[in-house]
């Protein structure tokens, strides 16, 4: 245990020094379309709207409207299309937040005028042509990706070791087991559909990189922060830190959403 938590500390140190180097986008370069009230939540993939639980309240505290996709996760134009319904219904500027697989939709999605700005918790960030699948090769097989097992008609599933060992390590043992019997079967085929316009080109961007992630590199998610020049917090935690850090996260977002830089 101590040396995981020696294992810990200095990953995290050596992400922050990166994330201390890399460009950090100023509030002039924030457009005053950044202001936004409304936050639209995406889940990513074996979850639901549920993931975001803990960020709700504390948000809606702030004053926000909060709304959660509720994705079906049967394709990847099926979860764009969802999530873009949502926007739509929102009156005025959105704050895009996506978890996981959820970045590759909110990537897509994004180009939605009234998308203000895009929120990336422990996510894919898709370029143009890519996918939440090929992104994430050159990177290498993550522990967590080991434990998806097909069942039918393309869908996959996280064995019981991969959601409590890999998806949500440092939740307490009743969110684990919450986590594991909401879990939503996920196409595979979804993971794998490319970009065709990546809106983090043109929006502002914002980062939470999960330090101790064992389902995306956190090296992945650095560098997917330091490309699209986005506001970047590094926090220790597993897949899900919106659930094992909320306040952390939760005061990031609302940072985001009115348009002021994250120091």
């Amino acid at each position: 245990m101590k040396s995981h938590g020696r294992l810990q500390t200095v990953l995290v140190s050596a992400l922050t020094l990166l994330c201390i180097a890399m460009p950090m986008r100023s509030i002039s370069q924030a457009p005053a379309s950044a202001l936004a009230k409304n936050i639209v939540f995406v889940h990513g993939a074996w979850a639901d709207g549920s993931s975001w639980s803990k960020l709700i309240p504390i948000l809606q505290a702030k004053g926000f409207h909060v709304v959660c996709v509720q994705n079906p996760l049967t394709s990847f134009a099926d979860d764009v299309a969802a999530t873009k319904r949502v926007i739509d219904a929102q009156d005025g500027p959105v704050l895009l937040v996506g978890h996981s697989y959820g970045g590759a939709v909110i990537t897509e999605a994004g180009n939605n005028p009234k998308v203000a700005g895009l929120v990336y918790v422990a996510a894919f960030a898709p370029d143009k042509g890519e996918s939440a699948a090929s992104q994430g090769k050159p990177y290498g097989q993550t522990p967590g990706v080991g434990e998806l097992r097909p069942i039918e008609d393309g869908f996959l599933v996280l064995t019981e070791k991969g959601v409590l060992e890999d998806f949500a390590s440092d939740l307490t043992s009743e969110e684990k087991m919450t986590l594991l019997s909401t879990q939503t079967p996920t196409q595979g085929a979804a993971l794998g559909t490319p970009i065709t316009e990546a809106a983090w080109h043109t929006k502002p961007a914002w980062f939470v990189v999960a330090a101790d992630d064992h389902m995306i590199s956190p090296q992945q998610e650095m560098d997917s922060a330091k490309k699209m020049k986005a506001q970047t917090l590094v926090i220790v935690s597993s897949h899900v830190p919106m659930l094992s850090h909320p306040k952390e996260v939760s005061e990031f977002i609302a940072s985001a959403a009115s348009g002021i830089a994250t120091k």
